[in-house]
Order: C-alpha cells, then sequence, then structure tokens
C-alpha cells in the first residue's frame, strides 16, 4: 500500500510538471513587420520595394520578343520587338479598292501622329462606284445611323454619324467620307475611359462574327484582319470593291499608333 501510495504521488507531481510547461509556452498571433510579407525563413531579413509607376501597361501590348541570343542586345533592359505589331498571322492587307494577300507590315516608329486619331481625309463622292451616302432618311429617331455588334468581346454599341468628341462619348462615330452599306464602312470608338466601346477590339480574332444593322438591312462580316497601324495611315479607309468593315481605335500609350480590324461580308 506504502509503495503504491509512493507511485501515485510520482505521477501526480509530473503531470504537474508537464502543465506547468505547456502552460508557460508563449503563443503569438503578432502581424509580420511593416514592409514585410510573412516572417523572414533565413537569418536575413528580406524587404521587398519597387520604384515602378503604377500605371504601368502589363497586357499582350506591352510584351516583347527578346533579342536572339548571343546577339549585341541579348542582355540588354527592354531590348526587343513588339509581340503584337499584328496581333493574327497571315492577314490580308486592304489598299485601295483592292484586296491582296500578306502579313501587314508594322510601320515605322517615325510616323506622324495625327492631331485627330479619327479624321479622314475629305474625297469626292461623285466618283465612287460602291459607296453608299448617309442620308436624312437613314436615321433613327434616337439620332444613330446604325448598331455595330461583335458577341466575341459582348459588345452591342450605336453608331453614330461623325468621329468628333461629342460623337464618341455617345457611341461608336462613323466615318462622313466612308459608305455606310456598300463598300467599305468605317468606324471609330474610343479604346478607354467610360465610353471604351472598342477597348477589347485588338483581342478579336480572325473569323469572329460582327453584325452591322442600319435602316438599309442587316448585314454580317467575317473579320479577316487585325493589324497596328500607324496614326496617318489612312489608306484603310478607301473605297472597297467588296463589302467590307474597317473598325479603327487607339492604342494605349502609343499614339503613333491605331488598332485596326477589318471584316468581310459573309
Amino acid at each position: 500500500m506504502r509503495r503504491f501510495c509512493s507511485l501515485l504521488l510520482a505521477d501526480c507531481f509530473a503531470i504537474m510538471a508537464l502543465c506547468a510547461s505547456a502552460s508557460a509556452l508563449d503563443y503569438t498571433f503578432a502581424a509580420p513587420n511593416v514592409g514585410l510579407f510573412a516572417e523572414p525563413t533565413s537569418e536575413h531579413t528580406v524587404y521587398v520595394s519597387s520604384r515602378d509607376e503604377t500605371n504601368i501597361d502589363r497586357s499582350k501590348n506591352a510584351a516583347l520578343i527578346p533579342p536572339r541570343f548571343g546577339s549585341p542586345t541579348s542582355y540588354t533592359l527592354n531590348a526587343g520587338e513588339l509581340l503584337t505589331p499584328n496581333l493574327v498571322q497571315q492577314q490580308t492587307q486592304v489598299t485601295g479598292s483592292s484586296i491582296g494577300s500578306g502579313v501587314t507590315i508594322l510601320p515605322s516608329s517615325t510616323s506622324a501622329v495625327v492631331a485627330n486619331p479619327f479624321t479622314a481625309v475629305t474625297v469626292d463622292s461623285s466618283t465612287r462606284t460602291r459607296f453608299t451616302s448617309v442620308t436624312s432618311d437613314l436615321y433613327y429617331d434616337a439620332g444613330h445611323i446604325g448598331t455595330l455588334k461583335i458577341p466575341a468581346i459582348g459588345l452591342s454599341v450605336r453608331v453614330y454619324q461623325g468621329t468628333d468628341s461629342a460623337t464618341l462619348s455617345k457611341g461608336a462615330g462613323h466615318f462622313t467620307d466612308t459608305s455606310i452599306w456598300n463598300g467599305n464602312v468605317a468606324i471609330a470608338a474610343h479604346n478607354r475611359g467610360v465610353n471604351n466601346h472598342f477597348g477589347k477590339l485588338h483581342t478579336l480574332s480572325v473569323g469572329d462574327k460582327i453584325t452591322l444593322t442600319t435602316k438599309i438591312g442587316s448585314r454580317d462580316y467575317q473579320v479577316y484582319s487585325v493589324a497596328k497601324i500607324a496614326a496617318d495611315d489612312l489608306t484603310v479607309l478607301n473605297d472597297s470593291a467588296d463589302n467590307i468593315l474597317t473598325l479603327v481605335t487607339c492604342v494605349a500609350d502609343q499614339p503613333q499608333y491605331r488598332w485596326c480590324v477589318q471584316a468581310r461580308a459573309t
């Protein structure tokens, strides 16, 4: 009995010791020091900082193809060619009234920057063979002359006559010197801000469907070209022997260029 009591007493002291050591443990959920993402796992404190500007274009528009390995600029920061001078390979390019095949080449960076990116050249419509003028009977009661729908980017926008700032603040604008039905129908819109209707225009792919509806009728087009062109390249507004649709918008942070999508009637 005495031996049993001794063993029992020893067990009690052992349990008390364990309890004391457990209660003495210090648990904390304190946040890491300012400037750290977490407590360092090595003996050296790691601080993360950046001097980059907050407004940086990190989309594929700003991506670069690195220089060839071993070339003089292979280790130069920000060296290389733009990944997307064109987003679609083997495109077709419209020149004047003829349509030829080939890849649209990125224009020189020395191209002039026009004051109004949506200003077209005045052309005598009497000399045109495939052209539909905008007449008073083509206006809807709301003041627009058509509706443009691009399912691939979830766009449905009204088209108004003209490409001035006031017009583009309402929706897309029709280049006044281009056709509204037969031939080349050219339309512009903003790509940023509140009315960024063409903000995703450059993400379209060959084969995507575009529908233009006017009082004359509704016509489906299929994209065949997505290209970056010079800001002063107005050849995309030229007449066409085919029924095509030309959509133009600015390029973010690259005022010398424009995105240009062209589609052919199906």
